[in-house]
């Protein structure tokens, strides 16, 4: 599904630990990196990736715990699946790659991924795309009934193991489906059939599981006090940031401007809305292309 791009896999030692991180890695140019999101793996940005190489060096990776990429243990504290060690694994498999300046994309948990990447290693990012997100400690600081519904997911998956894997290890499959068809989507019709039989692969492995349902018990817990004495201490991304939503997704349906509510945690923020639900690189891949190109183009 990436043509001309080489799989690698590389490991990666921070203070998070070791991790074998799995990438597709083609093109030439600026460094970018690519950052997906739950359930998916760096398969989602198949639609994206090889236009992407015709002016840039791609580089997508798969988040710790997702893909192929290792799964560490989680502690006690699930600090091993938070959005800082991610990042640092990226930041590490960036600089392996020979990287140590370069732009990040992520979707969904990857562009979490990505806003701490920035914030942590602001000497290492450029320029930052976040693709149908809100900040960790804005979307739980702001949950009423609309979005508790559509993101239940949010309270279910942080619920103490094994019961949440249990009750998802009934039906994985059906569940999965469910997910990508949902947050504005419309089934999975629009999704390629190898990417599917991809997310279907890992998502049928318990152990990968596991480790999703770890990232969002980091995410109610060391994220969001990370996040939330971020956002307190007046930190703020210095890089160029553009902020992408589906129109139809829970983030362009809600009340808040995501736009605005990024200028709150990043100097230089531009964003749009597409006509799409969450997926939106593989549900409008030429209109996201399109935005992501220009982004990436414009000079510093």
């Amino acid at each position: 599904m990436f043509d001309g791009f080489q799989t690698v896999d590389v490991l990666v030692r921070t203070d998070a630990g070791e991790v074998t991180v799995h990438a597709a890695v083609g093109g030439e140019g600026p460094p970018v990196l690519l950052l997906h999101g739950f359930p998916q793996t760096h398969v989602m940005w198949h639609r994206i990736a090889p236009a992407l190489a015709e002016t840039h060096t791609v580089v997508a990776a798969d988040l710790r715990g997702y893909g192929d990429t290792s799964r560490p243990p989680a502690g006690d504290d699930h600090a091993g699946y938070s959005f800082r060690a991610m990042a640092a694994d990226q930041r590490a498999l960036m600089a392996e790659l020979g990287h140590d300046r370069f732009a990040v994309v992520g979707h969904d948990r990857g562009a979490r991924v990505a806003h701490r990447l920035a914030l942590d290693a602001p000497d290492a990012v450029t320029r930052v795309a976040l693709l149908d997100v809100l900040p960790t400690a804005h979307v739980y600081d702001s949950v009423d009934r609309r979005l508790a519904t559509a993101y239940y997911h949010w309270f279910f998956f942080v619920q103490p193991a094994p019961v949440p894997e249990r009750l998802i290890g009934g039906d994985p499959i059906g569940y999965l489906h469910t997910l990508l068809g949902g947050w504005g989507g419309s089934g999975v019709s629009f999704y390629d059939p190898a990417a599917v039989a991809e997310y279907e692969r890992v998502f049928a492995d318990a152990d990968a599981r596991h480790a999703m349902l770890e990232d969002y018990r980091a995410g109610a817990s060391v994220d969001y006090e990370q996040d939330s004495a971020d956002a307190a201490e007046g930190r703020r991304v210095e890089a160029p940031v553009l902020v992408v939503w589906g129109g139809r997704g829970v983030v362009g349906t809600g009340p808040d401007d995501p736009v605005e509510v990024w200028r709150s945690r990043a100097r230089d923020v531009s964003g749009c809305a597409l006509d799409a639900g969450h997926f939106l690189a593989e549900e409008r891949p030429d209109e996201t292309l399109a935005v992501l190109r220009d982004f990436l183009s414009r000079s510093a």
